[in-house]
């Protein structure tokens, strides 16, 4: 493990949970496969198309969607990229939302005899009629000393981090997780993300609420990759900075740059046009987040854990708040924690490094281990990692 700070940010690809998706969906690889969907919608526009490829009205309300779907598939003649076209129904995607909540309650319900700590669900409706699955872990045995809103990264649930929350949980620190929009037993097509400012609403009204029933407490946020991107935007909102004690960040998905300027074009468009579109090409194999074999079973083996190629528009809505973030470093002035794997190859250390060097915090830790990868609460030094977050939190709490 080392510590120190570098101006210098070189940027690689953003997500959380599926390795080498965004940096493979923004290669040069990728631009044939572009002017391939660029090619089929002109011809979409031009003729007639009575085919078993077709778009549901419910895709409207952002219903609609694949994440399992029987799909069209259109390849390209070398054998590359393979794009895939939802076809899911309205109804479809609600009725695999329904089994992805009523599986992550059958967890929370299962594992609620532990005598040191009571966990629960919850369900909340958003503005925009969305709902939300969340749960809690409360000391049975310890007074509450304060509190932890953690929000996982992309493609993963709040599920994963029940270890870490009861850990938390001995040393009288209660725990709230929230599966947004697309993840976990929440609402929205499997790893779809419209808008990443959503999760962020729902995160300041998911916060106002722990607020509202733990008066008087201190109240810390930990967001891990895309979800720490997520906590770093709502902070810096002065109405929410103003109500939390810090925020903890590991392996935060702060900066990410296109590879070829056409994309910074192209995203926006695509994203609009074609929102749902995946890219097998954006699933690149070898990327590791682990170095636990055991870790990397579990992630990949769980049905609430998105393996799928990303989606057009959950990519570029990475890429417009990493570049909203970079533009607004140096408003973050809440304590701050930020932990990251120099040999992560999922999102970079560098931007952590420039996220702490310019943040205008007076308050602010960096840590970056040595040989460790993007997934740090699975990595093989998980205990000594869970050790140091666990070390910040009591001397602020």
């Amino acid at each position: 493990m080392v510590n120190k700070a570098n101006d210098s940010s070189t940027t690689l690809m953003l997500t959380s949970g599926a390795s080498g998706r965004i940096n493979a969906l923004l290669s040069v690889r990728a631009l044939r496969s572009l002017w391939l969907i660029i090619h089929a919608f002109v011809l979409l526009l031009l003729f007639p198309f009575r085919g078993r490829f077709y778009i549901t009205s419910a895709e409207k309300g952002g219903g609609s969607g694949g994440g399992g779907a029987k799909e069209d598939k259109s390849s390209t003649q070398g054998g590359g990229v393979v794009v895939r076209v939802p076809r899911k129904s309205g109804a479809a995607v609600d009725k695999e939302v329904a089994a992805r909540r009523a599986l992550s309650i059958k967890r929370v319900v299962e594992d609620n005899g532990d005598d040191e700590t009571s966990r629960e669900f919850s369900l909340f409706v958003t503005s925009r009629g969305d709902t939300m699955f969340t749960q809690s872990w409360t000391p049975a045995k310890v007074k509450v000393r304060g509190l932890v809103l953690l929000m996982h990264g992309l493609n993963e649930h709040s599920g994963r981090y029940s270890d870490f929350a009861k850990q938390l949980n001995g040393y009288g620190i209660k725990v709230y997780a929230m599966d947004w929009i697309g993840h976990g037993g929440s609402d929205g097509l499997h790893a779809y993300v419209h808008s990443l400012d959503d999760a962020v609403t729902d995160m300041k009204m998911f916060l106002r609420k722990v607020l509202a029933e733990n008066p008087r407490l201190p109240c810390f946020c930990f967001g891990h990759s895309t979800g720490g991107a997520i906590v770093l935007k709502a902070v810096l909102d002065p109405k929410v900075s103003e109500c939390v004690s810090g925020i903890i960040l590991t392996s935060p998905a702060v900066g990410v740059q296109p590879s070829h300027p056409i994309f910074a074009v192209l995203a926006p468009v695509f994203s609009f046009l074609l929102p749902r579109f995946q890219f097998s090409a954006a699933n690149k194999q070898g990327i590791a987040v682990s170095r636990d074999p055991e870790a990397l079973v579990a992630k990949y083996s769980d049905p609430l854990v998105f393996t799928g190629s990303i989606r057009i528009r959950t990519g570029y809505e990475i890429l417009r708040i990493t570049s909203h973030l970079q533009k607004n470093l140096s408003r973050l002035t809440v304590p701050f924690f930020v932990l990251h794997g120099i040999a992560d190859s999922v999102t970079d250390p560098k931007a952590s490094e420039k996220l702490y060097d310019e943040a205008s915090s007076t308050d602010k830790t960096i840590k970056l281990y040595e040989g460790c990868l993007h997934d740090l609460l699975f990595e093989p030094e998980r205990e000594e990692i869970k050790d140091s977050i666990v070390s910040w939190l009591k001397i602020r709490l």
